[in-house]
C-alpha cells in the first residue's frame, strides 16, 4: 500500500507556473533591445516598430512583429518627419538658390545698363566737343564726364554782362545751337545751374550772388526751351551762388572760372532711381 502511494507521488508533473513571468521578462528584454536599436537612428519605420513592440508588451501580444500598428493610417503619415521635411528643405534651398541667381542677374543687367548709358553720354560728349572746336569756343565752353552725368560748363562772359542775368542777344545763336545738342531720343533729365564768384554784388536788381545765380540759370533755361523739340518736364534750374566754386577766388582767373552756367545731363539710371 505504501509502495503504491510512493509510486503515484513520483508520477506528478513539475510545477510550470514560473514560465509566465519568465516569458514576460523575455518580452521586456526584446522591447528593450528594440528601444536601444531605435535610439541609434530614429526614423518613421523604427518608430512604428517601437510602437508595435510596446503594444505587444502592454497588451499581451504573442509576437513582436505580429500585432498591427497602433498608429492610425492618417497619423502614420504625419509622423513621417524625415520623409516630409527633407523634400521641403530641398525645395527651400532650391528657391533660395534661384533667388540668389536672379539677384546676380539683376545686378549684372544693371551694370550693363550703366555701361551702355556711359557710352551713350561719351558719344554725346564727343558731339558737344566737336561743336566747341568747330566754333572756336574752347576757352569758353568745356565738358567733363562724371558719375553724375555729362557736365557742360559755360563761362558767364559767353552769355551775360557783368552783374546781369539776361542772356546777351549776340549769344542767342550759341544758346540755340546748344539746345540742338540737347535733343535726344528718348529725352534725358537735364539740370541747369548758375554759379558766381565770391565778390559781393550790389545793384538795384540783385541783393546777393545767390539771387544772381538763380536768375541766370532760369533765364538761360527759358532760352534753351524755345526749342520745341525739348521736353520742359525734363528740365530744372538751380542757383548755387558762390558756394560751389570750381577754382579759388583769390585770383582773377579763378573768379572767372567760378562765374559760370552748368548743364548737367543726367544718366538714365539716375532717372529710374536705380
Amino acid at each position: 500500500m505504501s509502495k503504491r502511494k510512493k509510486k503515484e507521488h513520483h508520477e506528478e508533473h513539475v510545477d510550470e507556473s514560473w514560465l509566465l513571468p519568465y516569458a514576460d521578462l523575455l518580452t521586456l528584454l526584446v522591447a528593450l533591445f528594440i528601444v536601444l536599436f531605435a535610439m541609434s537612428s530614429v526614423d518613421a519605420e523604427k518608430f512604428q516598430k517601437l510602437s508595435k513592440s510596446f503594444n505587444d508588451v502592454f497588451t499581451g501580444g504573442t509576437g513582436v512583429m505580429e500585432f498591427p500598428s497602433p498608429i492610425p493610417e492618417g497619423q502614420r503619415e504625419a509622423t513621417d518627419v524625415s520623409k516630409d521635411n527633407l523634400p521641403e528643405s530641398g525645395q527651400e534651398q532650391e528657391q533660395q538658390d534661384q533667388e540668389a541667381q536672379a539677384a546676380l542677374e539683376q545686378l549684372a543687367n544693371e551694370e550693363l545698363r550703366k555701361q551702355a548709358d556711359q557710352e551713350a553720354l561719351s558719344s554725346l560728349q564727343e558731339k558737344v566737343n566737336s561743336y566747341i572746336t568747330n566754333n572756336d569756343l574752347t576757352d569758353k565752353l568745356e565738358t567733363s564726364l562724371t558719375t553724375e552725368g555729362l557736365l557742360v560748363t559755360i563761362r558767364d562772359n559767353v552769355l551775360f554782362q557783368s552783374g546781369s542775368a539776361d542772356v546777351r542777344r549776340e549769344d542767342y545763336d550759341v544758346a540755340g545751337e546748344i539746345s540742338d545738342l540737347l535733343v535726344m531720343d528718348p529725352p534725358r533729365n537735364i539740370m541747369i545751374s548758375g554759379h558766381t564768384d565770391n565778390v559781393p554784388i550790389s545793384n538795384a536788381r540783385f541783393s546777393s550772388n545767390w539771387e544772381l545765380s538763380v536768375m541766370r540759370a532760369v533765364n538761360f533755361m527759358k532760352l534753351i526751351l524755345e526749342n520745341n523739340k525739348l521736353d520742359p518736364g525734363k528740365f530744372s534750374a538751380k542757383g548755387f551762388g558762390e558756394f560751389q566754386p570750381a577754382a579759388a577766388n583769390d585770383t582773377a582767373d579763378g573768379r572767372a572760372k567760378n562765374r559760370r552756367v552748368e548743364i548737367l545731363i543726367l544718366p538714365r539710371t539716375a532717372e529710374s532711381g536705380t
